[in-house]
């Protein structure tokens, strides 16, 4: 199938790759001509494991090309996708000037029927504005989709290429049996495609990333309680997860939630409740205990260092708001490393992939390690943002050695409070127990 790609940011170049990648003739499409210059060189903007290799794959076999000829393109393609960014507006809504300026643009563009494909996390209702901004420059038939992406940063080709589901959201028999052969290749094993109307398409993104990001404030929330009352909340993860009505996925407390979607999405879809009269508390809420959950760790440091932090040294392992990305939108890292810095501390950092990300933001602020034992190496204590798995079996003696003081605030819980404190570590976790 011949295939458009609107907007070759995350959603979209990883789309696009994977499409290509089962067969489909793809251009993928960005307004940003030194990005597509780098992309036509093999130079891809994003960090996300295995894509350089299937970009590199699909554009030799000529399956995936880059352009920044939006007309041309949409003129070869039968299916056109819309990826392009919807950031956050003044009062938490999704902006959609980029979704509706491609749209325009696309109508001007189709000159047979075409199928468009609104893969951007947009507001329900968003289709219907699309339709009609095609309509108002087009006679030419054509029908909206709403396709939602799931894409877990980090495993992104594995999620678009064994999927849990594929939403889409038409009323048109003809958009959904294209739809359904396009995605044919990824659902061999079993039908994983749900068709639904597009409204519901459209609030099932938002209303997932809601509920995912409620189950990690929920246990952030426990952890607090915990360390109160003097349980662990490891233990009573497991004995909550463990039942099959809840599940262990997204039950793991710390340092709080970040990235392009969480943040962005629950304040869309409260913004969206409140348009429409709904006073949505329960996410209000889940934000605050977010919001208060990145501070936790310099909290800690605080109660330890009897409120004073000046002229002390820290290290910092993990700088992306995840694992397998370098990506540091709405990261803890941040929260943490501007409030150690506000207390008159040093901080050296080491992260694997997300160094020039943590450069733009901190500058010359703080130090960069090029190894996890760099960033020890006469601290006063240590403190673990991201849960890299190269994180979990360092050298502890080593570590000791090189560190000022055996100190580790573990915001990920990625050791054992026990072995910790067997190894000579004063160690503080996220509801271990009473604050440690």
């Amino acid at each position: 199938m011949r295939v458009a790609v609107i907007g070759s940011g995350y959603v979209g170049l990883v789309a696009g790759t994977c499409f290509a990648d089962s067969g489909n003739d793809v251009i993928c499409v960005d307004i940003d001509e030194k990005k597509i210059a780098g992309l036509n060189q093999g130079i891809v903007p994003i960090y996300e494991p295995g894509l350089d290799e299937l970009i590199e794959r699909n554009t030799k076999a000529g399956r995936l090309r880059f352009s920044t000829d939006l007309a041309a393109s949409v003129k070869q393609s039968e299916i056109v996708f819309i990826a392009v960014g919807t950031p956050e507006g003044e009062t938490g809504e999704a902006d959609l000037q980029y979704v509706l300026a491609a749209a325009r643009s696309i109508g001007k563009a189709i000159e047979r029927y075409t199928v468009i494909v609104d893969k951007s996390t947009v507001p329900v209702g968003t289709a219907d504005l699309v339709r009609r901004e095609i309509a108002a420059v087009t006679d030419v038939e054509f029908d909206v989709v709403s396709n939602p992406e799931f894409l877990k940063e980090g495993a992104a080709i594995e999620d678009f290429v064994k999927p849990d589901r594929v939403v889409i959201g038409t009323d048109s028999q003809r958009a959904r049996e294209i739809m359904g052969e396009l995605y044919a290749p990824f659902c061999r094993q079993r039908d994983r495609i749900l068709f639904m109307d597009p409204r519901s398409a459209e609030m099932t993104k938002y209303a997932a990333n809601a509920m995912l990001a409620t189950r990690i404030s929920f246990m952030n929330e426990i952890a607090r309680l915990c360390e109160r009352v003097g349980a662990d909340v490891e233990a009573v993860r497991m004995g909550v997860g463990t039942d099959s009505r809840i599940g262990l996925p997204f039950l793991y407390p710390g340092t709080g939630w970040g990235g392009s979607c969480f943040p962005k999405d629950v304040k869309a879809l409260y913004t969206m409740g409140r348009e429409n009269g709904l006073d949505f508390s329960l996410l209000r809420a889940v934000t605050q205990v977010n919001e208060e959950q990145k501070r936790t760790l310099l909290q800690k440091a605080l109660r330890h260092y009897g409120n004073s932090l000046d002229g002390k040294t820290f290290g910092v392992w993990g700088l992306a708001f995840k694992p397998k990305t370098d990506d540091m939108r709405e990261a803890p890292s941040i929260v943490l490393i501007e409030g150690l810095l506000g207390k008159g501390a040093k901080v050296v950092a080491h992260d694997p992939v997300a160094h020039e990300t943590a450069r733009r933001i901190f500058g010359d602020r703080i130090g960069y390690a090029e190894t996890p034992y760099g960033a020890v190496e006469g601290v006063d204590a240590l403190f673990v943002v991201t849960e890299w798995n190269e994180f979990r079996r360092p050298d502890f003696d080593r570590m000791k050695a090189l560190m000022k003081a055996p100190v580790i605030f573990d915001g990920r819980n990625i050791f054992s409070p026990g072995k910790m404190r067997e190894r000579g570590f004063t160690y503080y976790g996220i509801g271990r127990g009473r604050d440690e």
